[in-house]
């Protein structure tokens, strides 16, 4: 099976090629870059996107809500500006993490994604860095009016 752009084979890929440090990345591919789709308890709700850090604490991920994916899609598809969600979810709120893989015939999100768009996830996934300076300090002020 030929691997296609916008999937997490690559990921197993690297692990293999590593040699002798491949061994523990095969015990760890939830690293940041990886695509994953996050089941969260409490309330009960599904995330896909990119890990951005894993932590004893809780995990890191810039993506969307699963519910609205296809929404996703179809907006990127047509142009309009996207800026994915950069969330923290505590490890109590985490049922489950897995590898946004293809399964069977079934494509995966990420292959799902980049059909429909054109772009691949992992760019579309990078964080957005803007500045934290409010707009309005990064405007000269208004010239008051006199009376």
């Amino acid at each position: 099976m030929r691997a296609s752009p916008g999937d997490n084979l690559g990921v197993e890929k690297k692990a293999i090629k590593s040699g002798t440090a491949g061994r523990a990345d095969i015990r760890s591919p939830f690293r940041p870059g990886a695509v994953v789709i996050v089941t969260l308890s409490n309330p009960r709700e599904k995330f896909w996107g990119m890990i951005l850090g894993l932590a004893p604490e809780g995990l890191s991920l810039s993506g969307a809500e699963l519910a609205s994916f296809e929404d996703l899609t179809v907006m990127v598809k047509d142009g309009e500006p996207f800026t994915p969600a950069v969330v923290f979810f505590p490890m109590h709120r985490i049922e489950r993490v897995e590898l946004d893989l293809p399964d069977g015939s079934l494509p995966s999100l990420s292959q799902r994604f980049f059909a429909r768009t054109g772009i691949e996830p992992s760019s579309a996934l990078i964080p957005a860095r803007e500045s934290a300076a409010p707009r309005e300090a990064s405007s000269p002020p208004a010239p008051k009016e006199r009376a």
